[in-house]
């Protein structure tokens, strides 16, 4: 197994790795993997990530492949001030159980610690069932969200990082999807007011009470939980920041859904990741 440097050759075969990784490890349509691989890891835009030099791509080499050697993952990271971010890491579901994933993961953060980032952080699409998982091997924490516009697609990012770190998260990644990245807590919040110094929304004849700092992440935009009572002691349900909607269902494994507008979240599970996996 030898890990280096990406070449601008190698688009379409780490494009098919980024796409048979996220058909097999990620809560997403065909046609949601199919925008995100087309915008992210075409030819072209993968030629852009290594024309710009505050971004590092590396690929593992295995020597089992027809022609004697095969691209069995790929990562992506950027330096974004003081912070160094590792965006994107697949591994084929082929090549997996062999250490790649964490080979990568441990090569790129020593890298953007090389190239001057005092602190690394990692992102995690929230539809990516077990990337979660393989991130807390590494002691880090879920500490922030950040939401992407990718082929017209709104998707949620979890921000990981050392839970001792006393420094402000970076808002955006400064990937070549920068410029459409926004830290999701500055998002709206549609059909609220603000009672007393805390955003309430109405529900009939009734002031609801929603905790900003108690996120959970949706396809379209976070939802909120909500309580009766300014002292957030007796929880009412969850609002949606994405239409403003109360008339939010919990179903099984979790999964909080919209009526109003199809807005959805799946809590995942603890139990879908095996620590080999990658």
């Amino acid at each position: 197994m030898e890990i280096r440097e990406a070449d601008v050759d190698e688009a379409e075969r780490i494009r098919t790795v980024v796409d048979s990784s996220m058909t097999a490890s990620f809560r997403l349509s065909p046609a949601q993997i199919d925008g995100i691989t087309d915008e992210e890891f075409a030819a072209d835009a993968i030629a852009a990530k290594i024309d710009d030099e505050d971004t590092l791509l590396y690929v593992v080499e295995t020597g089992d492949g027809i022609e004697g050697t095969a691209i069995a993952g790929f990562v992506e990271g950027r330096l974004a001030d003081e912070w160094g971010e590792v965006n994107w890491l697949f591994v084929d579901p082929e090549h997996r159980g062999r250490g790649i994933g964490t080979t990568l993961y441990e090569t790129a953060s020593d890298a953007l610690r090389e190239r001057g980032a005092s602190h690394v952080c990692v992102t995690v699409l929230e539809a990516n069932t077990e990337g979660h998982g393989f991130v807390d091997r590494f002691g880090l924490e879920h500490d922030g969200d950040r939401r992407i516009e990718v082929a017209e697609e709104s998707l949620v990012k979890y921000v990981y990082a050392d839970a001792d770190t006393d420094v402000d998260l970076p808002t955006e990644s400064g990937t070549a999807g920068s410029d459409r990245e926004a830290d999701a807590a500055g998002e709206a919040f549609p059909d609220t007011e603000t009672t007393d110094g805390q955003l309430t929304v109405t529900d009939g004849d009734e002031t609801v009470y929603v905790a900003r700092a108690e996120a959970e992440s949706g396809t379209a935009a976070s939802f909120f939980v909500t309580y009766e009572d300014a002292a957030h002691a007796d929880q009412y349900g969850f609002y949606c920041s994405n239409c403003g909607s109360l008339d939010v269902s919990m179903g099984d494994m979790e999964r909080l859904e919209c009526a109003e507008c199809g807005n959805a979240h799946a809590e995942r599970s603890e139990q879908s990741y095996d620590d080999s996996y990658l």
